[in-house]
C-alpha cells in the first residue's frame, strides 16, 4: 500500500490545521484519521462538517453509534469499529448491545436491531433499500426522517472506512483496548 503522510498540527496544510486543533481540544490527541485525512484540507473538513450535522439528526446517540459501527462492520473497518466502539461506550451503549455489533450477532434490543438490519441492508444493496427493508424498518418505529439520517451516517463512514482502507493508519493508542478484526467470511475460509 502507498504511504500516506500522518499530519500533526504542525506539519498539516494550512487548510487542515484548524479543524486538527480543535479535535485536539476536544479528544486531547489528534485521532490518526483526522491526521491523515488532513493531507487533503477539503476531504478532513468535509468529515469533520458530516461529524457535526450527523450530531443533529433526530437518532438518539446510541442509535447513532448503531449506525456508525453496522456500517463500519459491513466494511471491514478496523480501525472505525475501535473508535466507534469508544464513542459508543461514552454515549451509554449497552454492552451487550456493543459486544453483538462488534460480532455480527443479533442485537438483544429489537428496535436497534432493526436499525442495524436496515443500515446493513442500505450499505448490502448500495442504497437500493426494498420495500420489506422499509417496511421492518418502519415497523420498528422509524420514520421516513430516519431512513436519511441513516443515509447521511453510512454517507460519513464510507468517507472513513474507505480512505482508512487506503491510508491504513495505525491504531490510536487510546482505542487499542477496543481493538477489532474483522471476521472471516465463510467464502474465506
Amino acid at each position: 500500500m502507498s504511504e500516506f503522510t500522518f499530519h500533526d498540527t504542525a506539519s498539516a496544510p494550512e487548510g487542515s490545521k484548524g479543524i486538527l486543533q480543535k479535535a485536539e481540544g476536544k479528544y486531547g490527541f489528534v485521532p490518526n484519521i483526522l491526521r491523515g485525512l488532513a493531507d487533503a484540507p477539503a476531504a478532513l473538513e468535509g468529515y469533520a462538517t458530516l461529524s457535526g450535522i450527523y450530531d443533529k439528526a433526530s437518532l438518539s446517540p446510541v442509535e447513532r453509534q448503531v449506525v456508525l459501527l453496522a456500517t463500519s462492520f459491513e466494511n471491514g473497518c478496523s480501525y472505525c469499529m475501535a473508535a466507534h466502539s469508544g464513542a459508543a461506550k461514552m454515549a451509554q451503549m449497552d454492552d451487550a448491545v456493543l459486544k453483538a455489533l462488534r460480532t455480527g450477532t443479533e442485537l438483544p434490543d429489537a428496535k436497534l436491531q432493526a436499525l442495524r438490519a436496515f443500515t446493513q441492508a442500505v450499505v448490502e444493496k448500495r442504497g437500493y433499500a426494498d420495500e420489506s427493508d422499509l417496511k421492518a424498518f418502519f415497523d420498528a418505529g422509524y420514520s421516513k426522517q430516519n431512513v436519511l439520517e441513516v443515509v447521511l451516517g453510512i454517507t460519513l463512514k464510507t468517507l472513513s472506512n474507505y480512505s482508512n482502507h487506503m491510508m491504513e493508519p495505525k491504531l490510536d493508542e487510546q482505542f487499542k483496548p477496543l481493538e477489532w478484526t474483522a471476521p472471516k467470511s465463510e467464502a474465506a475460509q
